[in-house]
């Protein structure tokens, strides 16, 4: 997991409770639940593509040879899908076999950045300044990976 230390914890919290319709009810949510998440809506500050874990890791591992650091990206309880961060829009023009998403009208749940919870977990815990997943990007990401995979799978077989 990409981490913050507790100054950019503090930036990150700040930079989440933003979308939030009340920020300090968001705050209440982290500190008193017994979960330690809260429900923010997508569509404000970032929406939200969610990958299957099987095409999910690999992405993100293309994804962090291709920049310093992506956007946020979240995994849910036992690693079967895993959602990444992206600019607010883009959700309504993806188009993509397999890949949902979150934008304007929905909610997503997000954990406390830098805690772990039983329902889901920060991968990549957002920097605080913004910084979200270029979508072109994560798409090239995805079929760098979708690639790999065929090629280990023997799937892509030359002919």
């Amino acid at each position: 997991m990409t981490g913050t230390g507790a100054t950019g914890a503090r930036s990150a919290v700040e930079w989440l409770v933003s979308a939030a319709p009340d920020p300090d009810a968001c705050r209440w949510e982290w500190e008193r639940s017994p979960h330690g998440v809260a429900l923010l809506p997508a569509g404000v500050r970032w929406d939200v593509l969610i990958l299957p874990a099987a095409l999910g890791y690999p992405t993100l591992d293309v994804l962090t040879r291709l920049v310093d650091r992506p956007g946020p990206v979240l995994a849910d309880f036992g690693d079967a899908r895993m959602g990444f961060f992206v600019p607010p829009g883009t959700a309504a023009r993806w188009l993509g076999t397999g890949i949902r998403s979150a934008g304007a009208g929905t909610w997503i749940v997000v954990p406390y950045p830098g805690r772990t919870t039983g329902a889901v977990r920060w991968l990549v815990v957002p920097d605080g300044t913004g910084t979200l997943t270029d979508a072109p990007l994560l798409e090239l990401a995805m079929h760098e990976a979708a690639g790999q995979l065929a090629r280990r799978e023997g799937v892509v077989d030359g002919n």
